[in-house]
């Protein structure tokens, strides 16, 4: 009549032992993934706008001010991604969400963003781009 069909994981149900195995695995998969509070704390992006810098270089500046915030020149150096000076005085560095508001609060920084990328949009007609 009916053919039972066997449980594709029955080896899993035949050793305890194999069980006990496969849910150590799963245990320490599930501890390897990084939790919501783990990515809160991760370094992203920032966009630092500050004052433009009277008597020194503005990147010089730029490095001084992250220094405030990192702990030293050399972590500063690394952090730091871009100085802007031609139009807007800033900077654009890797920071936590703790350090961008650190930074935020100092002296001579007007604004902090993220960094985000933006596509512009059109439609059909004459502004269209080609």
């Amino acid at each position: 009549m009916y053919r039972r069909t066997k449980f594709p994981f029955s080896f899993l149900s035949s050793s305890p032992l194999i069980l006990l195995l496969g849910l150590i695995f799963v245990i320490r998969m599930a501890e390897s993934v990084p939790s919501m509070a783990d990515s809160s704390a991760a370094a992203s992006v920032q966009i630092v706008y500050t004052k433009r810098p009277q008597d020194e270089e503005p990147e010089a500046y730029h490095i001084q001010t992250l220094a405030s915030v990192l702990g030293s020149e050399d972590v500063a150096k690394e952090a730091l991604l871009y100085s802007y000076n031609t139009v807007a005085s800033g900077f654009s560095a890797k920071l936590t969400p703790q350090q961008a508001e650190q930074i935020s609060k100092l002296l001579g920084v007007l604004q902090v963003v993220p960094n985000m990328k933006v596509q512009p949009h059109t439609g059909p007609g004459i502004g269209r781009l080609h």
